[in-house]
């Protein structure tokens, strides 16, 4: 499969709709690699014990309050960015 020789210009609108595509796939992929990281980061801290079909009652509430802890810090850091976009 050979690559076009030359790429059309898009018009304005098609250039919108390209970047805002992009984006969308730039957030998305931002959202995947912070549920990775949750993962990682709760799991290490939370499970100690072997893995077998349930978590135990400690094991279950910490990563309840890792999940929680996680989700309001990222929270209040997208307000703290939120606000000085705001401010600029």
């Amino acid at each position: 499969m050979s690559a076009p020789t030359s790429i059309p210009a898009l018009d304005e609108a098609s250039k919108k709709e390209l970047e805002s595509f992009l984006e969308q796939e730039q957030a998305k992929a931002k959202l995947q690699a912070s549920i990775h990281e949750l993962t990682n980061t709760c799991w290490n801290t939370c499970i100690t014990g072997g893995i077998s079909s349930k978590f135990s009652k400690s094991e279950a509430q910490c990563l309840e309050n890792c999940v929680d802890r996680f989700l309001d810090s990222s929270l209040y850091i997208v307000r703290q960015i939120e606000a000085q976009k705001q401010q600029i």
